[in-house]
């Protein structure tokens, strides 16, 4: 009676094992907090076991399987480019073999306009940053999206290569990567198998939801505000014009796209020049410029 009842007793507690089991993709991932996201990228294909079936979340993510890891998660491919003969790995990094199991990744990578240095050293680990940064750039080939213009402090933005910082600063609007509670992004740290996987899982999230979204209007483009022009002697004969106005932030810019004449007055055509889309500014009210000369004997006025 009572092995029977041992017996039930072992075969009840296995059974309270079974959803625990299920939940971890890897023997190894079932207390790691992506585990779930770990899961859902094995079951569509795009993550691996490390060694001997496990998936080391707390490793360190080589360069090679990080990019390998975003070529595959957000399907980047050469379908969009004709080749003359086929690309090499050689034929742009330096330190990748053709015949490693990694090199189309960077192939592919390259042509699809991922940032990789040519002496890229494979084996080596891809830090935080530069994880953020081929992720986000390997996000945009996706689609046109509007990211919303915040800017997030960090608290250890000094140590981000500034070269990253519109990247980092884009996949934390969309939540795709975030700070830990001091406000750090530890750029330079080498990330995890963890970490990339689950920043990756998000990415892939984002791209679906927005496929899946009505597109939205775009959005009136700001103006410039306070427009004035001053007048400065050179010489008798000629008179530097300088143009100023407010803009919202200092990725904008001014520029004088003509002048016309109208008797004796010279006639300002100006133009907003737009920022660069690529790039993240901070939200500053900020004077901009341009310059022409016309000669002293010309009133200058705006174009109406």
């Amino acid at each position: 009676m009572k092995r029977r009842s041992v017996i039930t007793l072992l075969a009840a507690f296995l059974i309270l094992l079974l959803p625990l089991q299920s939940v971890s993709a890897f023997p190894d991932t079932g207390h790691d907090p992506n585990a779930a996201k770990i899961e859902k990228l094995k079951n569509k294909g795009i993550v691996n076991g490390a060694k001997n079936g496990r998936f080391n979340p707390k490793g360190k993510l080589s360069y090679a399987e990080g990019v390998s890891l975003i070529v595959k998660g957000m399907e980047l491919s050469l379908a969009h480019i004709q080749f003359i003969k086929e690309p090499k790995a050689s034929d742009y990094f330096t330190h990748v073999p053709d015949k490693a199991w990694y090199a189309k990744a960077f192939v592919i990578a390259h042509h699809n306009g991922l940032d990789i240095p040519k002496d890229v050293k494979p084996h080596s680990s891809i830090s935080r940053e530069q994880f953020a940064h081929l992720l986000y750039q390997a996000l945009i080939t996706t689609g046109d999206y509007a990211f919303t213009e915040i800017y997030h402090i960090i608290k250890d933005e000094n140590n981000i290569n500034p070269d990253y910082m519109t990247s980092i600063q884009r996949l934390l609007n969309i939540k795709v990567i975030q700070l830990d509670k001091s406000g750090k992004f530890y750029p330079q740290k080498a990330i995890t198998r963890s970490e990339a996987a689950a920043w990756l899982h998000d990415a892939i999230d984002f791209v679906k939801e927005m496929a899946e979204q009505p597109k939205p209007e775009p959005e009136p483009q700001p103006q410039l505000q306070n427009l004035k022009l001053s007048l400065t002697p050179v010489n008798p004969e000629v008179n530097r014009v300088t143009v100023t106005a407010d803009a919202p932030h200092p990725g904008y810019g001014i520029r004088i796209a003509s002048i016309t004449f109208d008797n004796d007055t010279a006639i300002l055509h100006v133009e907003t020049v737009q920022p660069d889309p690529n790039q993240m500014y901070p939200q500053v009210i900020t004077e901009v410029k341009a310059e022409t000369y016309v000669a002293s004997s010309y009133k200058v006025r705006f174009a109406s």
